[in-house]
């Protein structure tokens, strides 16, 4: 009765853990980095980054790509360091950072992607999303913040690696991004019946891996109070069983949240599978930079027959 990835992932020597759109999304990946780790699989990590990348002291290894350690400076936002930090507080281990500067393109993002395989031997790809907008193709009729999860996924497509994964979790969590949740499900369903779904499993409370995220949500939120993720405490709230218009951090209060059991779940993908559905992607795959990416995306969506808006019937 398990699931397809944790099959695959068993041959795995050297992982990468990689946020596919920004912000906290690698924290999403956490569970997976303990459950990893506690196999003694050799585990890197990295994040397309919201951080001021300039302001962290970290030297440049190569265009757009800065390696993060304890010794970067502290800024207000950093969710990087913080789970640098988190990691050797928690289990007294030193685990290789790296962040993406937000401004390359796909072209550009592809090389930085390559020198850390490289450097690192990497044999396997995980690239996390908090949220669902990962699973968008480009016509649906409400994609939620997509650009920047393209740009990762495209710029992963085909990388020379043995194996590459999508897992997306917080089901739901982006209603108010314009994510349109009916057409997400036919995306998941289009990509079972491609045999691209690698299954699906919930992180719980009881669980270690589970109360691992649980503390470093906590942690996260206590460093940057300024700065808690909406996406992180919604996983967090759903897991120990929070429901309904929850508001585990400030920056919600004014609207109607919707906590639920969906949010814990953790949905895996082959990542090539998904990247190659991208409606936009031939026109992406040359970018330098996210402007360029940012201008296909809107002449796309201005031009393509997007699909009827429809709410779950539910």
């Amino acid at each position: 009765m398990q699931i397809e990835f944790f099959k695959n992932i068993q041959s795995s020597k050297k992982v990468l853990i990689a946020g596919v759109g920004g912000g906290f999304d690698v924290a999403s990946g956490m569970p997976l980095y303990r459950y990893l780790k506690d196999l003694e699989k050799e585990v890197v990590l990295a994040n397309f980054s919201f951080t001021d990348l300039v302001a962290t002291g970290s030297v440049m290894m190569s265009q757009g790509l800065y390696p993060i350690s304890e010794e970067s400076n502290d800024l207000p936002y950093f969710p990087e360091k913080l789970i640098v930090q988190w990691i050797k507080k928690e289990s007294d281990e030193t685990v290789n950072m790296y962040a993406f500067s937000n401004q390359l393109g796909v072209s550009s993002l592809r090389r930085a992607y390559l020198e850390i395989i490289e450097k690192h031997n990497i044999d396997t790809i995980i690239m996390v999303d908090g949220g669902t907008d990962s699973l968008m193709f480009g016509d649906e009729s409400g994609v939620g913040t997509i650009i920047e999860d393209s740009c990762s996924l495209v710029a992963t497509l085909a990388l020379p690696v043995e194996q590459s994964f999508l897992v997306a979790t917080a089901f739901g969590v982006e209603r108010h991004h314009n994510l349109n949740h009916y057409s997400c499900l036919e995306n998941i369903a289009t990509l079972t019946k491609a045999g691209a779904f690698k299954g699906c499993f919930s992180v719980t409370k009881e669980m270690k891996e589970g109360r691992y995220f649980v503390d470093l949500v906590n942690y996260l939120n206590e460093k940057q109070p300024r700065s808690m993720s909406i996406v992180a405490n919604s996983i967090s709230s759903a897991i120990q069983g929070e429901f309904g218009d929850y508001h585990p951090t400030p920056k919600t209060k004014g609207s109607e949240q919707f906590i639920n059991p969906f949010m814990g779940l953790y949905w895996f993908f082959d990542l090539d599978a998904v990247a190659s559905r991208i409606k936009f992607a031939e026109e992406i795959k040359e970018t330098e930079s996210i402007r360029e990416v940012i201008d296909v995306f809107k002449v796309y969506r201005a031009t393509c027959k997007k699909r009827e808006k429809r709410d779950l019937p539910l």
